[in-house]
């Protein structure tokens, strides 16, 4: 057998691809699963999204090659939702579509880090950062995050790093997964860090919209653009997860480097799902006051969930998961093994999103109303 690249050594399986497989496993042993660790909307995107579809699939060219930049159209609509949701002007040369925001996070790995560069990743963290950092032969530096600072960088800390040869910088805002949403003041302070350091910094975006009535975007900060990306994504904001659709927005010189990248490795977005998307970026504000009553009931049967499970939550955050803190002396992968084998509920476990994750678990919002009552209620009758 011919052996695997050596970039692999370092690089393990998502821990969701192999959970998931353990969990079908149970079910079709028969067991009862609920779950609510995965971060995959389960409700509808707008109406008009799915007729965009359909009628532009019936169209004669709609089945051919689209442009790699994704067709003026949607960059305009990308645009004009920045504009309008973040007060943030941006031109047509200023964003470009993705093919989901993680697409982006190789795309701008691969277009600015040379082996050896230093990356800053938040633990916690989404684990693809440290994963496709360490894909393309860079060097992650993990930047502590902790409850004391409510998950925001602590910049004597970060001065107090080596810096030499770091290159890029991620932060995400609101951030998973506990929720926290960024500040002006906070993106003032990144913006400041990375111009004095030559960081390229990346802000991964994609809950503004949700139970958060403050969306900001990093490059509403003055001369943001000199060093900062956005990355967006239209799977949680309108439940197009399975769609496929980002952006990376900012200073056009960046996008032309990451579009060395992506022209060599794709072949353009199925034009349907790029009209879809732009009837998406058209919803009023009623769609996101609509999607959040939903998510606002959901969340307070998972606040139920946490407190059946004795852990401490904060309630002024945003985004589409619940960030508990479990009782002193709990492990988080041990917790939640026993919570799959005994209860039958799936919940996520901390460290999956790095080691400062010990102690905690993160419950989704992304899971019917009934079904999270059922959990609850199966917590309820047994002791955990």
């Amino acid at each position: 057998m011919i052996p695997k690249a050596d970039r692999l050594h370092n690089v393990e399986e998502y821990y969701f691809s192999i959970k998931l497989r353990e969990v079908k496993e149970l079910e079709k042993q028969g067991k009862p699963i609920i779950n609510i660790a995965i971060g995959s909307p389960d409700l509808q995107p707008p109406s008009q999204v799915i007729k965009a579809l359909e009628t532009t699939s019936k169209l004669d060219n709609a089945h051919s090659y689209q442009s790699y930049q994704g067709i003026p159209a949607l960059r305009f609509a990308m645009c004009d939702f920045y504009k309008r949701m973040y007060n943030v002007p941006l031109k047509e040369n200023e964003v470009m579509p993705l093919m989901g925001s993680k697409e982006g996070v190789m795309l701008i790995s691969l277009a600015f880090l040379n082996a050896g560069d230093k990356v800053l990743i938040p633990n916690p963290s989404y684990p693809t950062y440290t994963a496709v950092t360490k894909l393309v032969g860079a060097k992650p530096i993990l930047y502590n995050l902790d409850e004391k600072n409510n998950w925001l960088p602590n910049f004597e800390a970060l001065e107090k790093l080596d810096l030499s040869n770091v290159k890029i910088m991620w932060i995400n805002y609101p951030h998973m997964p506990t929720g926290t949403t960024g500040t002006i003041e906070t993106f003032k302070k990144v913006i400041s860090f990375a111009k004095k350091h030559k960081i390229l910094v990346i802000n991964d975006n994609p809950y503004s919209f949700i139970l958060n009535d403050n969306p900001l975007s990093i490059l509403k900060i003055d001369g943001a653009k000199e060093v900062a990306l956005e990355l967006n994504s239209l799977s949680k904001s309108f439940n197009m997860a399975g769609w496929r659709v980002g952006l990376v927005a900012g200073n056009e010189k960046y996008l032309k480097a990451i579009l060395q990248v992506k022209s060599n490795m794709d072949s353009g977005m199925f034009l349907g799902i790029q009209k879809g998307a732009i009837a998406a970026l058209k919803s009023s504000n009623e769609w996101f006051e609509n999607l959040n009553l939903i998510y606002e009931k959901r969340r307070k049967i998972v606040w139920k969930i946490m407190d059946k499970l004795k852990c401490t939550y904060t309630k002024n955050t945003s985004g589409l998961f619940v960030w508990g803190k479990l009782p002193k002396e709990k492990m988080s992968i041990s917790f939640t093994d026993k919570l799959l084998s005994e209860k039958h509920i799936f919940i996520t476990p901390g460290t999956v999103f790095g080691t400062n994750g010990e102690g905690y678990i993160r419950a989704s919002l992304c899971v019917p109303e009934a079904k999270l009552k059922e959990a609850l209620q199966r917590l309820t009758t047994v002791k955990i």
